[in-house]
């Protein structure tokens, strides 16, 4: 896809959908898996330190992060959602100046979390169970990489510009690019320099800047997307921003507290479990990683079609996700299951940890399954004006479909009955979910009907004109 196109004109009102999500996601998956397998190749490298307890630490230290990142990632749906209606109703004066005005929210609000969190570290690494070295590790990794969260809270909303005006390959550079440069260092600086897990630290740093530096290239000089940030458009924008926003934070907020909840449970059987637990935070975004692109390409695909009133390619293009998300999730379960053995090897897992492992790669498939529809759903609630139905079900899956049937679960079955009890939660709750994003499409094509037919003959050869009109005016494009 051209540069050009991409700036010129909303270009998911037309085509195939099936394609557009393919095309979104798979550019998507490739940046960010290139991610996640970097970050898994890290934890890989500080296993071969011999240390279970440090491997543990750097488990305890990505739980933190995870926090930290779910908060980016709703304001990043604020970014792409806003973005990409603006584009659709044909105001891009207005998709510029939201770009630049939700890109500074995130970069101040990426900071502030820095803030907060970093006095707050001993108390939180307490309360998931770190102990010993696993603490010092987790302490010592997190000091080093939390100051940079703010470049990590820009890369990623520049990421979601890019997607918004339909640029799928520079918003996969920013991500691949980051990676890229992990790759490259991780073996140096804990190696090569002796800095242990310290070394993969400062590797996440040094690749968040580059992200940024990709992504601003991309989105100010090649698309020129990106408005100067003013006072007056700070104010205008900041309540459009946190209405979407807020409820995404919370819906995200609910997969860190759950993992939290379930660390502590899976701590009281050692640093063994919880070492498992480590690999498996990293095999899920590599074995799963398309469902986490997936849901950055249905936002923008969903909220051009809807600024456009195209209501009958917005339930083709959920359906298209659907599909596409169970497809992926089949394919990756199949590879796990045959290559449970040499996973564990090439950890160097033993005992609990590689048994926990080999367990966790024959039942991930049937959970990922129904989260790939509940991430579905998600994307389509927040991207539609609906954010309350997201933190609803995302929040209901985490509590009530994980908490208690992990604690059940670990009082008859261990740690593996742990696993199982976290995986049922999902079935129900990515089931109706669905059904609800379903029923929000009918509910807005019933409510924008009486306004077509209020609408003079004359003005419906425009309507993305008069959507543009709305949106300016504040009302819902």
């Amino acid at each position: 896809m051209s540069a050009t196109a991409g700036t010129q004109q909303a270009v998911f009102v037309s085509g195939s959908l099936m394609r557009h999500v393919a095309v979104m996601t798979g550019t998507g998956a490739i940046g960010l898996m290139a991610v996640f397998a970097v970050d898994l190749l890290s934890l890989l490298y500080v296993s071969w330190l011999g240390r279970p307890a440090a491997t543990a630490g750097v488990g305890f230290a990505t739980i933190v992060l995870y926090l930290m990142i779910s908060i980016n990632i709703g304001l990043m749906i604020a970014v792409a959602a806003l973005t990409s209606r603006a584009l659709g109703a044909g105001d891009r004066a207005g998709a510029r100046r939201l770009a630049g005005s939700t890109l500074t929210l995130m970069a101040v609000a990426g900071l502030g979390l820095s803030v907060v969190a970093l006095p707050c570290l001993p108390w939180l690494l307490h309360l998931l169970g770190a102990q010993g070295e696993s603490y010092a590790v987790a302490l010592s990794f997190l000091w080093i990489v939390l100051p940079s969260n703010a470049l990590m809270a820009i890369a990623m909303g520049l990421s979601s510009v890019l997607r918004a005006v339909g640029d799928a390959r520079r918003a996969m550079f920013v991500t691949l690019g980051g990676g890229v440069v992990t790759a490259a260092l991780d073996p140096l600086l804990i190696f090569w320099l002796g800095l242990g897990p310290d070394g993969a630290a400062w590797a996440m740093v040094v690749s968040r800047v580059v992200m940024v530096a990709t992504g601003l290239h991309g989105a100010i000089k090649v698309h020129g997307i990106v408005a100067r940030p003013n006072l007056a458009s700070l104010r205008g924008d900041t309540g459009r921003t946190f209405a979407i926003a807020g409820p995404a934070i919370l819906t995200n907020l609910s997969n860190p507290i759950a993992n939290a909840v379930f660390a502590s449970i899976f701590a009281r059987f050692g640093d063994g479990a919880v070492a498992a637990l480590a690999i498996m935070d990293r095999l899920v975004p590599v074995a799963f990683g398309v469902l986490f692109a997936l849901t950055g390409a249905v936002g923008p695909i969903l909220a051009q079609n809807w600024g456009a009133d195209r209501f009958d390619r917005m339930r083709r293009g959920l359906t298209a996700s659907a599909i596409f998300a169970i497809g992926c999730v089949v394919i990756s379960w199949v590879l796990l299951t045959l290559l449970r053995g040499p996973i564990a090897a090439a950890f160097g897992a033993t005992g609990l940890t590689a048994e926990l492992v080999m367990f966790f790669c024959l039942i991930a498939g049937p959970m990922w399954i129904f989260v790939g529809l509940l991430f579905v759903a998600n994307a389509a609630f927040n991207n539609l004006g609906m954010p309350f139905l997201s933190t609803l079900f995302s929040w209901g899956r985490a509590t009530l479909g994980t908490m208690p049937l992990a604690w059940l679960g670990a009082q008859y079955g261990g740690a593996k009955g742990a696993l199982v009890g976290s995986a049922l939660g999902a079935v129900a709750f990515g089931i109706l979910a669905l059904v609800f994003a379903y029923r929000g499409i009918a509910r807005l094509e019933r409510e924008a009907r009486p306004a077509s037919l209020a609408t003079p003959p004359d003005a419906a050869i425009v309507p993305a004109q008069a959507a543009a009109d709305r949106a300016r005016a504040g009302g819902t494009p």
